[in-house]
């Protein structure tokens, strides 16, 4: 009798322990996404197979697709302060890639090839010409990938700030296939998905990621917390990020490559002059520079002269 008590009452708190576990995911969300900041009336669908895509399109002249970091908190945003200066020469294409910002958020592993077919899919479909890109970030190896699988898609490509060629080179290991299992998991999983993406997290990644820690506005660290916590599952991608799912050997696509490629990279971001040579090794017509005053996001630190690299490359 004791023993069947004392099972009764750990399989009470065990169910007590995942329903408040559960309130408190549900509370973490509604209080995240309570500001509404991403809502866009202009905003655009593009209903792609694996779930629909938010996208803008704006100006005139040859397309430009801008595509933001690969992150869980990142979205179409990122580009806010640039889009005003590039409409008036192009068109201006901004997209949230699948499990990021307002596009759709599905729960399924996310990973390079995927990205690679969702960007030469959006660009045959809403695009419909060749058209030069401008990549942030983790994205620079998506962007990398599409453009050697599919060239003709693709006119000049910017890369800011990539990923060194060993960081874009990582695989899942068993550790990390262990992690993902955790995180699949829908109340502990969520529960460690909302700490490793609350706003405390935000606010440290991205005043590490600016040369100016003081320039961080309230509203940017807003709009990050909102974007990672929109959707479905917004945790799968972070799982995938996280467990390396989302990389890839770009060293081949490099060496293949024909079309014109120019890295941008920050003053203060470490290594940044070490990376522009690795990728120069391995394709020497590629060019690059620094943006001074900047760090990883030299479109929102130093908006004025990453365009002024822009107008030069993209002529």
């Amino acid at each position: 009798m004791k023993t069947k008590n004392k099972l009764l009452t750990l399989l009470i708190l065990s169910a007590s322990s995942v329903a408040v576990t559960a309130v408190i995911n549900k509370f973490v969300k509604i209080s995240a996404l309570s500001k509404n900041l991403l809502a866009d009336s202009k905003s655009l669908c593009y209903k792609w197979r694996f779930g629909n895509i938010h996208y803008t399109k704006t100006g005139s002249g040859k397309p430009l697709l801008l595509i933001h970091d690969l992150n869980v908190c990142s979205s179409g945003y990122e580009w806010n302060q640039m889009i005003h200066q590039l409409k008036d020469h192009y068109t201006v294409y901004t997209l949230d890639l699948l499990g990021c910002g307002r596009s759709e958020k599905p729960d399924l592993t996310y990973t390079n090839y995927l990205y690679v077919q969702m960007i030469s899919d959006f660009i045959k479909s809403e695009i419909g010409h060749r058209t030069n890109v401008i990549a942030s970030g983790s994205s620079s190896s998506l962007a990398v990938m599409a453009c050697n699988n599919s060239p003709e898609l693709f006119d000049q490509v910017m890369l800011i700030n990539p990923d060194s060629i060993l960081a874009c080179s990582q695989i899942p290991n068993k550790h990390g296939k262990v992690y993902k299992f955790i995180l699949d998991l829908p109340v502990l999983g969520t529960l460690l998905y909302h700490i490793a993406a609350s706003k405390q997290s935000i606010t440290e990644e991205l005043t590490s990621n600016h040369c100016n820690p003081y320039s961080v506005k309230t509203s940017l660290i807003d709009t990050y917390y909102e974007s990672a916590h929109l959707g479905e599952s917004p945790k799968s991608l972070y799982a995938s990020v996280k467990c390396n799912y989302t990389k890839c050997n770009i060293s081949n696509a490099l060496k293949k490559i024909n079309n014109s490629i120019y890295l941008v990279g920050g003053s203060s971001m470490e290594n940044m002059e070490e990376t522009i040579k690795e990728y120069q090794n391995l394709n020497p017509a590629i060019e690059g520079s620094l943006i001074e005053d900047s760090k990883y996001f030299p479109q929102l630190e130093n908006p004025s002269e990453l365009f002024n690299i822009i107008q030069m490359f993209f002529v």
